[in-house]
């Protein structure tokens, strides 16, 4: 706990100083841009002198690209905090049940598949892979997306093992693959742990994923 304390410390001063460098950066560059716009107007042509709304408009130039260069700091000071966090941010994590594309664990019993949908396909199905990345089924389903119970077993009508599988859709119009898209399914997370600057999750079987790879959270079923 020290450890992440302290490295949550680092993290967050070096935020602040990128944010104190951008911020003295841009006033330093808006006293160039004045004093170069001074110098403009001082020497200008008096037989042809610059319209006032060139000045108006050089500045709100400037002061757009001013909010935009901040805007982009906060975005990544942010990003750097959610990636780079105290580990006890996202301990609630663990123990539920993660929504991903990632392979889970079959034990036998039905898993609740979420499968994509795609517009204008009027035939999907479901393609369930192993863990070494085989397809081991197919099945039809629904193009409307609705959860499906894949109770793991061949065209055959034969059992697969228990293992890790993972889920897509291929997608077809009048009797050509429009594409193919990932399905999800839900997983138990069993860990979280630090991965250079991100925080990976490891679920039930031993797939690792990231909070980008999870699309929803719920409890335990």
């Amino acid at each position: 706990m020290e450890v992440t304390n302290t490295q949550t410390a680092q993290t967050a001063a070096r935020s602040a100083a990128a944010s104190e460098q951008s911020s003295a950066v841009i006033s330093s560059d808006f006293e160039t841009f004045l004093k170069m716009l001074t110098a403009q107007a001082r020497y200008q042509d008096p037989l042809e002198p610059i319209d006032s709304s060139e000045y108006a408009a050089q500045l709100a130039q400037f002061s757009m690209v001013e909010q935009q260069v901040l805007s982009n700091d906060l975005l990544e000071m942010l990003s750097t905090q959610l990636n780079a966090g105290n580990i006890g941010q996202v301990a609630s994590w663990i123990g539920m049940e993660a929504r991903t594309a990632a392979a889970v664990p079959f034990d036998g019993s039905p898993l609740t598949v979420i499968p994509t949908t795609q517009a204008g396909s009027d035939q999907a199905i479901l393609i369930a892979y192993n863990a070494d990345g085989d397809e081991v089924s197919r099945q039809q389903i629904s193009t409307e997306g609705e959860p499906v119970e894949w109770t793991g077993r061949r065209a055959d009508d034969t059992a697969l093992p228990e293992g890790l599988y993972s889920f897509k859709v291929e997608h077809r119009a009048v009797g050509q693959t429009l594409g193919v898209t990932a399905a999800e399914s839900y997983a138990r997370i069993t860990e979280a742990r630090r991965q250079g600057t991100e925080t990976v999750f490891v679920l039930d079987g031993g797939s690792t994923v990231t909070t980008e790879d999870v699309s929803a959270l719920r409890e335990p079923v």
